[in-house]
């Protein structure tokens, strides 16, 4: 009974072993072949791609290992599937980190090349890079038989004072009168800040402030009254008017002189009040023909000092005068006119030369004329 019962004892365990033995086996049969393919992958790829090499190593069995055991790594298994070999894993992750690689440096220089396009705010730099505001463009304008501007060409800088000189008749207020949308041209083209003046007036014009020769105002309102027009009709609302106002007035000493009709006004403050309404809406550019006639000294170096700080801020300054020694002085560039024709553009020191404006003035304009045939001045009649 001892014996036949002993057999089924052994028979138990025996039938446990075979049950260990069938676990046993496929992984004996896999342990020769894991450590295999093992080494060889963490080898390449820890010294290909040293961060990616955990993930090519517990990749490399997921495959085999039926896609049971590997929910940690469900998002290297997915582009994994694609790939058997781990060697081909390592293949793609050096690819990956060769298109990351180039990507990275690409960023800097998009960067750098932003910052300076914003950086061009100063007007050093905007006269450096060449910016111009006001171009003219063959320019020609007839009345009759008499050619006043004949294929006239400038180009302003921003932020410079401008200055147009020129012997009477020789076409400045014409050039002025055209170049501000107040006198159609024959023919040429003249932009301000990219916009036509002829084909886009209302972009042009908003972008100036002009003081035309011979301005006619209206001259039955007061001063506050007409410089609250000329706000309001450039879009400000009322409390920027009265403030921009009394700025203004402090400015070109018209403060007793806003609550008085402009009628009753004189001829230099008459100037200085067109000036203020030319000036209240802070256009880029100023277009000023003969902005200092009949204005006292006084006012001229205050109007001086205004526009100098109004370039020195960014705006450009574009004005005529007779006054050789005041465009001397203030302004950056100067264009001589005579008959309709620019005989020299440029920069002051380019244009007078080595001796003054007014000595190139009357070299390029023809010379002196002496007094021949006038002896009966000398003869006083009683």
């Amino acid at each position: 009974m001892t014996d036949a019962a002993s057999p089924p004892q052994t028979e138990r365990p025996a039938a446990s072993k075979p049950a260990r033995s069938r676990t046993a086996t496929p992984s004996t049969a896999a342990a020769p072949s894991k450590p295999a393919p093992r080494k060889p992958a963490r080898k390449p790829t820890t010294r290909s791609t040293p961060a990616a090499s955990p993930k090519t190593v517990t990749t490399a069995p997921e495959p085999s290992a039926e896609s049971a055991d590997p929910p940690v790594d469900e998002p290297t298994a997915q582009p994994v599937a694609m790939t058997e070999p781990g060697v081909a894993n390592s293949a793609v992750s050096v690819e990956r980190s060769a298109t990351a690689a180039p990507r990275a440096p690409r960023k800097p220089p998009v960067r750098k090349t932003r910052a300076t396009r914003n950086t061009p705010v100063s007007t050093a730099d905007s006269r450096a890079s060449g910016e111009v505001v006001l171009v003219v463009r063959d320019l020609v304008k007839r009345f009759g038989d008499t050619v006043a501007v004949d294929h006239m060409s400038l180009s302003v800088p921003v932020g410079s004072i401008f200055g147009i000189v020129g012997p009477n008749g020789a076409g400045k207020t014409t050039t002025l009168s055209m170049a501000t949308g107040l006198l159609r041209p024959d023919s040429g083209s003249i932009t301000v800040h990219g916009a036509d003046v002829w084909k886009d007036p209302v972009v042009a014009k908003r972008n100036m402030g002009v003081l035309p020769d011979r301005l006619r105002l209206f001259d039955r309102l007061t001063g506050s009254q007409l410089l609250y027009y000329a706000g309001t009709l450039r879009g400000l609302d009322a409390a920027t008017v009265k403030h921009r106002s009394a700025d203004l007035a402090s400015a070109f000493g018209l403060e007793d002189a806003l609550d008085r009709l402009v009628t009753d006004y004189s001829a230099g403050m008459t100037k200085k009040v067109a000036l203020a309404c030319a000036m209240i809406h802070s256009p880029r550019v100023l277009v000023l023909d003969e902005p200092f006639e009949s204005v006292d000294p006084v006012s001229a170096a205050n109007i001086t000092e205004i526009l100098q700080k109004y370039a020195a801020a960014g705006g450009t300054v574009v004005l005529s005068s007779h006054s050789m020694d005041l465009i001397q002085r203030i302004c950056d560039f100067v264009a001589i006119m005579v008959s309709g024709s620019v005989l020299a553009s440029g920069t002051m020191d380019e244009v007078r030369g080595v001796g003054s404006l007014e000595e190139k003035f009357v070299e390029l304009a023809g010379g002196r004329r002496t007094a021949e045939g006038m002896e009966w001045l000398h003869s006083f009649s009683d």
